[in-house]
């Protein structure tokens, strides 16, 4: 048996970031799973942080956490929701991740003699990044960050050029995402930004075999033949990246315009034809959901709803599986800081509490779970939602006295959320919290073993601080449950209220591992919950 030849898609982008090079390359790897093959993905980001954890949800959204504990880019969210490859480590780098491997073996003598330069240290430190990440499939699909001109992009867009040109005619392809804005003055399509992003691409050696033409409508064949000639593809290799009413309609919508036909051609595969019941059936459930619920989800970063990425989807998913709509109200935990619980709160069918970290905020989140709590509304904690939720019970219910996180005051009298032991005199704080993916024992009989249906679960985590254990004992006694432990029973991961409707919060961001075709259990509980809710509320 010949061993298995690995094809490769180097997805770039231009004209403007925030494009959807990442749901082109989830589509793309969607479409090749129906016809048969075998997918992984790899993001390479230009910015030299070594990952995103230390960053800002205002700079970069939200920080997708793997299997196997590595913090990402939330594209690698997309990736998982859309085909069945489970990313890890090795699916995403960075400049600084790609230059400290550099430097580490310049200091251990490994480049001896010479003189360590981008081309060809860094350039072949890219390549075998992406070659090692992609053994064992058949196509492996390889995004770049930024856009087209961005500086940092540079040593990234040659290191693919180069690993096109060494792996071979019909071996590797380029897919180029641009946009094509519709100029309302002129009541027209521009093609002039594709036309200087493709410039701009070949002005370093690479020539896009495929253009995916971002658009709010579809693209005439006569702008198609413009794109065409302007930009060295031919007319049926220009492919309109059209606005659609549901993310899950992106794989149907490209293979109506043929993409991943012209994939297959232009990597010289044989496949059979897609088999894409799994999106029409998604789709034809988004468009039939029959009912509506309303999720109010209070967190410090509305303004920047990619900090939220995965969560969102994941409630639509919960959506799906009860043949529901859900309607998402952004609440600013600060804004109910001023204004009250109640009047921001008011109507919501359902409150979820998602992660963050930090002192802001965390007050209205705190008196968004007493509302929940009291006023017997469905609610959901994640992460920091789990310890504002236990905060809020030692306060309300246990009433102990200066109640807090020492993450939010160091000096509290009754920490009820602190450090754990080995986070104790940690200076560096890029990827040293608890990260990837841990066991979990459910009790029997809990709201948690219920909806998972199953006494041990895993799930990904990321977090640094823990409920502190010398309080459970009287959280206990006065009705907070701790329905969900680690196996050596030292960390709490779930908590509920057993007299409350729908009352949860875990310690993991279960969000993570939520997938349209395979909704989350607690996230489909919870819509169900809330639904219910809102009937009664009717």
């Amino acid at each position: 048996m010949k061993p298995r030849v690995t094809k490769y898609i180097f997805v770039t982008g231009g004209v403007s970031s925030s494009i959807g090079k990442g749901i082109v390359a989830a589509s793309v790897g969607a479409l090749l799973e129906a016809r048969g093959l075998t997918v992984t993905h790899i993001k390479l980001d230009p910015y030299v942080n070594v990952d995103p954890g230390t960053m800002s949800p205002f700079q970069h959204g939200e920080v997708y956490v793997t299997d196997d504990g590595a913090e990402t880019d939330l594209d690698l969210g997309h990736y998982e929701r859309f085909t069945n490859a489970t990313m890890s480590r090795a699916s995403n780098a960075t400049t600084g991740r790609i230059y400290g491997s550099v430097i580490e073996k310049e200091r251990r003598g490994d480049f001896l003699g010479g003189t360590v330069q981008v081309i060809p240290h860094v350039t072949d430190e890219i390549k075998q990044f992406v070659m090692d990440g992609a053994r064992g499939v058949d196509v492996c699909i390889c995004e770049v960050g930024g856009t087209v001109g961005d500086i940092e992009s540079l040593p990234f867009l040659e290191a693919l050029r180069q690993l096109k040109l060494g792996l071979g005619p019909a071996n590797a392809i380029n897919i180029h995402v641009t946009l094509v804005p519709y100029i309302a003055a002129a009541g027209e399509l521009k093609t002039k930004p594709t036309q200087h992003s493709v410039q701009k691409l070949r002005e370093i050696g690479i020539q896009p075999d495929i253009i995916v033409a971002r658009c709010d409508r579809e693209l005439a064949d006569d702008l198609k033949r413009k794109i065409s000639l302007f930009c060295n593809v031919p007319p049926n290799a220009v492919v309109s990246g059209v606005d659609v009413d549901t993310l899950y309609a992106v794989p149907l919508a490209f293979h109506r315009e043929g993409l991943d036909r012209l994939v297959i051609d232009g990597l010289n595969i044989w496949t059979r034809e897609p088999v894409l019941d799994r999106w029409e059936k998604i789709v034809q459930a988004v468009r039939d959901a029959n009912r509506r619920v309303t999720i109010g989800i209070v967190g410090k970063y509305v303004d920047h709803t990619d900090a939220y990425k995965s969560l969102h989807e994941a409630l639509i998913h919960g959506g799906l599986d009860n043949k529901a709509k859900v309607d998402l109200r952004y609440i600013d935990s600060e804004d109910i800081e001023k204004r009250g619980a109640e009047t921001l709160l008011k109507g919501v069918d359902g409150v979820l509490v998602p992660g963050g970290f930090g002192n802001r905020g965390s007050e209205g989140k705190i008196a968004a779970v007493r509302y929940a709590r009291e006023q017997k509304v469905p609610f959901f904690g994640i992460c920091l939602g789990l310890q504002v939720a236990v905060i809020e019970f030692a306060r309300h219910v246990c009433e102990l006295e200066d109640a807090h996180s020492v993450e939010f005051k160091e000096s509290a009298k009754n920490p009820i959320i602190h450090l754990m032991a080995h986070q104790h005199g940690v200076e560096r704080k890029g990827g040293s919290m608890r990260l990837g993916s841990y066991d979990c024992d459910l009790k029997k009989g809990t709201l948690a073993a219920t909806v998972y249906g199953k006494k041990r679960i895993q799930e990904r985590h990321r977090h640094r601080y823990e409920v502190n254990n010398d309080y459970r004992s009287v959280m206990t006694e006065k009705g907070l449950a701790f329905s969900g432990l680690s196996p050596d029973e030292l960390l709490v991961e779930i908590v509920e209220i057993g007299d409350h409707p729908w009352f949860l919060g875990c310690q993991f961001h279960p969000e993570f591992k939520s997938r349209p075709y395979a909704p989350h259990p607690l996230f489909s509980a919870f819509v169900k919950a809330s639904l219910a809710h809102g009937s009664c509320d009717d």
